[in-house]
């Protein structure tokens, strides 16, 4: 009997044509870079049968309502060239956001409040390949100095074919080398303000719900509120009244650029981001403010952007 480890993993994704019906990814044309990856093969309520018998014990349990949950992380980088879609578009997709492609300049994902895309996915592990129908989700992102910032995807599907299959051979060029979060690689600013950025974390806030019923099974994105975090170091209020913005719901924008060279840039821009109360703390010695931020739209379906040029 031969081992199977940890760290062979192929991950796999392409959206549906059809809702549920599996859209076949292959490692050649569809295959992901992932990190942190957790599969739930099996999730779902547990129904207990409460038998009344002569005697006591466990009956066990019946499992209704399955689905299948995938987390993992993917770096967030380029695409190779300005206009490339990225080799994550596909989850990006499956998260409810539409995917808008301008030849040879950018590609563009931004929320939208029907008719989002599904996915299939194969998590093909160390040669068993769980296969997740009609994929949808939700992601975060965050930014720290001296990390690669990353992508957090948490993905639901109804439960597909669990099979032995040889690992397939994965083409990664959607995917380029990372870069870390730096003064010279990154650029942050909230308010109109640009202040040292100690960390940045966003959370798209999709709510994901299996739906269960007689007829129709299918995993559903039923609302999104997206929020975040930003850290900086502390400013004077001439500099900026953080207490006034939050005391006074005040919105602006907000940019994180990551990124030199065309092919390598991913942009998150948001027009009217609300900050609430500030709290403060340090790093080594140096007094920073904590903002909580929410993300709002303006006129629908336009609170996020993100941008890979």
């Amino acid at each position: 009997m031969a081992r199977r480890y940890y760290r062979k993993l192929a991950a796999l994704a392409k959206i549906e044509a059809t809702y549920g019906v599996n859209a076949a990814p292959t490692g050649a044309a569809n295959a992901l870079v992932m990190s942190d990856v957790s599969v739930t093969p099996l999730q779902g309520d547990q129904v207990s049968r409460d038998l009344m018998l002569p005697y006591f014990g466990d009956q066990g349990s019946v499992l209704a309502g399955i689905n299948v949950r995938v987390e993992g992380s993917i770096e967030i980088a380029g695409a190779g060239a300005a206009g490339a879609v990225p080799g994550y578009g596909v989850m990006l997709r499956a998260c409810g956001l539409s995917e808008t492609v301008t030849a040879g300049v950018k590609v563009e994902y931004q929320p939208v409040s029907g008719g989002q895309e599904a996915a299939t996915i194969f998590m093909n592990l160390d040669g068993v390949n769980h296969v997740l129908l009609g994929a949808r989700g939700t992601v975060t992102l965050s930014e720290t100095p001296k990390q690669i910032p990353r992508f957090r995807f948490t993905m639901t599907g109804l439960l597909g074919p669990i099979a032995d299959t040889p690992l397939p051979t994965q083409v990664l060029t959607g995917f380029q080398k990372p870069l870390v979060v730096s003064a010279e690689n990154t650029t942050f600013s909230l308010h109109g303000l640009v202040a040292p950025m100690e960390s940045f974390t966003l959370d798209l806030g999709n709510q994901v719900e299996a739906r269960m019923l007689v007829g129709s099974e299918s995993i559903e994105i039923v609302d999104r509120k997206a929020k975040g975090t930003a850290v900086i170091e502390a400013v004077s209020l001439a500099t900026k009244d953080w207490y006034a913005a939050a005391k006074n719901s005040v919105v602006g924008p907000m940019l994180s650029r990551h990124g030199l060279v065309a092919g390598n840039i991913v942009e998150i821009q948001a027009p009217a981001v609300q900050v609430g109360p500030p709290t403060h703390g340090n790093t080594q010695g140096v007094l920073n403010t904590s903002l909580p931020l929410m993300l709002c739209p303006v006129a629908g379906d336009d609170e996020l952007i993100i941008r890979v040029l």
